[in-house]
């Protein structure tokens, strides 16, 4: 898999853990490179540069996505909205793959199962849908 793909998939589970941080604690969600301490203290870490890097490459896929389907309606959407969410489960199946070799803890490794487990079928679910819907 190529690296840029895996440093966007890594970023996306860092914007989503600070997002997820800033809706249980009712704060500011990080900013790239800072990291939570006790008493919600920030923090600068040894790889800003790398943080930072990750953060525009998972928002310019994202932007890139969200692009793809403005202006869209109806099947034109759809077949859009499909394709897009096919690549983006496939990069965190991929993901999940590289935590289930190179990860250290059980839980990482459990939840690392149930998104392989969980986005293949979902996968198969959309491109059965391309399939009948739209012939590709």
């Amino acid at each position: 898999m190529d690296t840029k793909i895996i440093l966007v998939a890594l970023a996306a589970l860092v914007i989503g853990a600070g997002g997820g941080y800033a809706v249980a604690s009712n704060k500011e969600t990080p900013e790239a490179g800072e990291h939570m301490m006790g008493g919600g203290q920030m923090m600068r870490n040894e790889s800003d540069e790398m943080n930072v890097s990750m953060n525009r490459n998972m928002g310019g896929a994202m932007d890139g996505m969200m692009r793809g389907l403005e202006g869209k309606t109806g099947d034109e959407f759809d077949q859009a909205f499909l394709a897009e969410m096919v690549m983006h489960h496939e990069g965190a199946v991929e993901m999940a793959k590289a935590a289930l070799e190179n990860g250290k803890h059980e839980e990482i490794k459990t939840m690392a199962n149930a998104i392989i487990s969980a986005q293949t079928t979902e996968i198969k679910q959309m491109q059965d849908w391309q399939k009948s819907w739209y012939g590709n």
